[in-house]
């Protein structure tokens, strides 16, 4: 199964490689470098923004896009992709078989030892993006009601029962890292029947139509900036951390040993609002990732257009 997928690895690499190559001379460059990257906008942006602070540091460097979690992962260990902007949560949960942890930093210091020491896959700065689960409502509605944390909403549920329809996918209605953890640590629960099941895409256009009034989502969802959702407070610290980091094989830092220093001003900058602003920017505005990318490198100082 592993040489299958390496095998699936190799081949959309050679098809995607071949579509973007740079125009930088090998024999000009500091060094030849692949950039990978995951197959949803907050990766395709992330990815170019590297590749375009990279190549303006005189390194010549191809993209390898669009593709899933595992198979990025694979292609890292096996040298095909060279770096890619990882999340916290999903190297301990998916690939090192930890459990998830809340905190941003002990998250962080837990998967940058591991996987050091077990795969030679170093972790650089970790940025304040943590694109981890939200429970969101509608800014006015929640202005009204007076909720802007968790602990809020708990307390609103718990003296107003079945007043709040709540929406989420079925995973996280059942995980005990989803709902029922919430429910436990906040003490309070909505009640099954005023818990609604859809697809996690579609809970962000429900609340916006009023539909119902809290639902699950991702804290950098341009849909929350576009719609005007409020992420509430999770201000006792529940849901595990999701803090994005470039990962890079420790062979690749022996070669380019400067790249640690040299990257870490991207994680420097870049946070969730950040984040959230700039898929916005792709997702509501329909602005191509290029274009978002040069101009965030640009008004920070980054590159020179």
């Amino acid at each position: 199964m592993k040489k299958l997928l390496l095998i699936m690895v190799t081949a959309m690499l050679v098809v995607m490689l071949a579509a973007c190559g740079g125009d930088t001379d090998a024999s000009d460059s500091k060094g030849e470098l692949t950039i990978g990257g995951k197959n949803f906008t907050e990766q395709f942006i992330l990815a170019k923004i590297t590749s375009l602070y990279l190549e303006e540091h005189g390194y010549l460097v191809e993209e390898a896009t669009n593709m899933g979690s595992e198979v990025l992962r694979q292609a890292l260990e096996s040298s095909q992709v060279d770096l890619y902007w990882e999340y916290t949560g999903t190297g301990l949960v998916n690939y090192l078989g930890q459990d998830p942890v809340a905190s941003s930093q002990e998250a962080y210091e837990i998967v940058k030892d591991i996987d050091r020491n077990e795969n030679d896959i170093r972790w650089l700065d970790m940025a304040n993006l943590n694109n981890t689960y939200t429970l969101m409502m509608r800014e006015g509605t929640a202005s009204q009601l007076g909720i802007t944390s968790v602990s809020k909403l708990a307390e609103y549920v718990n003296a107003n029962s079945g007043e709040l329809t709540f929406a989420a996918n079925a995973e996280f209605v059942a995980r005990p890292d989803g709902l029922p953890g919430v429910e436990e640590m906040y003490d309070f629960e909505f009640g099954g029947s005023n818990v609604v099941r859809m697809d996690s895409g579609l809970t962000y256009q429900a609340l916006n139509d009023g539909q119902i009034d809290v639902a699950m989502g991702f804290s950098t969802d341009s849909r929350i900036l576009g719609f005007n959702l409020l992420n509430l407070e999770d201000d006792l610290g529940f849901f595990p951390a999701y803090n994005a980091a470039v990962t890079i094989r420790g062979d690749v830092i022996e070669v380019h040993p400067e790249l640690e220093e040299l990257l870490a001003p991207l994680a420097q900058l870049i946070n969730t609002e950040t984040m959230t602003q700039l898929n916005y920017l792709v997702d509501i505005e329909q602005k191509n990732e290029t274009e978002v990318a040069i101009q965030w490198l640009s008004e920070n100082g980054l590159i020179e257009e």
